[in-house]
């Protein structure tokens, strides 16, 4: 990789970390979410300066090409994402559901005739 593409990786790297702080400033992206691709993006910083780490990455792991590298890490990724967000969703449709619930008993209750006040 020439010398143009690390500083132009090391700068589109750094606009992305600027770009969800300032998501997380607009109270758009919550701050657990931030902290993963802020992370994601902060440890991929040394490969975009020494490249080499990728090199000595498949090597150890016995990957032929350093690109075969990159893309399982990319997928393993995604997919630990995929997980994560599917529990959410998981619990978000649970506490729906619950609300729901509890929603339409407070309805019927209030819809409910009150007794008439005896003498």
């Amino acid at each position: 990789m020439s010398t143009t593409a690390h500083v132009v990786f090391s700068g589109v790297l750094i606009l992305t970390v600027l770009f969800i702080y300032s998501l997380v400033r607009q109270r758009v992206l919550k701050s657990k979410y931030a902290l993963l691709w802020s992370l994601v993006a902060i440890a991929l910083l040394p490969i975009a300066a020494v490249p080499s780490i990728v090199e000595s990455v498949s090597d150890m792991l016995g990957i032929e090409t350093p690109s075969n590298t990159i893309l399982l890490a990319a997928v393993s990724l995604l997919f630990a994402t995929t997980v994560h967000l599917t529990y959410e969703l998981s619990r978000v449709e649970a506490r729906t559901q619950d609300l729901a619930e509890e929603f339409a008993l407070l309805r019927a209750r209030l819809d409910q005739p009150e007794p008439a006040p005896s003498d």
